[in-house]
């Protein structure tokens, strides 16, 4: 029978505390401006959909650059809404879908936001450095993500 190996040497149990780490500095930073985590992503996602892309994003093309579920985008995009952060309108195209775009007040939130989760990132991925982190986490992360600048 294999050993198990240590807490300390577990990768599992090692990127579980790291994730934990990450998510508490991201969570404290946002607070002050008045963001959940998710509602951050999902906004700062609209927002660089919307400036990137020929036209306005979907809540479905949102939910997929995001990496989340549609039903909880859906509910999130809802709540940035009713702050007047984002507009959700019928998708000219199809019938079915919802387009969203930033507000004013939502894209100057979201440029905020990014530079303060960046500054987070930064400081927190300083010890291995940041192109070696995005390099790792690449490899790991289960879907491809967006390339971007």
């Amino acid at each position: 029978m294999k050993k198990s190996l240590p807490p300390a040497e577990s990768p599992g149990l090692l990127l579980w505390r790291v994730t934990l780490a990450w998510q508490r500095a991201i969570t404290a930073a946002l607070r002050p401006l008045g963001l959940t985590h998710v509602q951050f992503v999902l906004l700062a996602s609209t927002w660089w959909l919307a400036e990137n892309e020929p036209v306005p994003p979907t809540q479905r093309r949102i939910a997929d650059h995001a990496g989340t579920d549609a039903m909880m985008t859906s509910q999130v995009l809802r709540a940035l809404e009713s702050r007047s952060l984002v507009e959700r309108r019928p998708d000219p195209i199809d019938a079915r879908a919802r387009s969203v775009r930033p507000t004013a007040s939502g894209e100057r939130l979201a440029r905020e936001a990014v530079a303060v989760v960046e500054a987070i990132d930064h400081d927190f991925f300083a010890p291995v450095g940041s192109r070696d982190a995005v390099t790792m986490l690449t490899r790991l992360a289960p879907v491809k993500a967006d390339r971007h600048p």
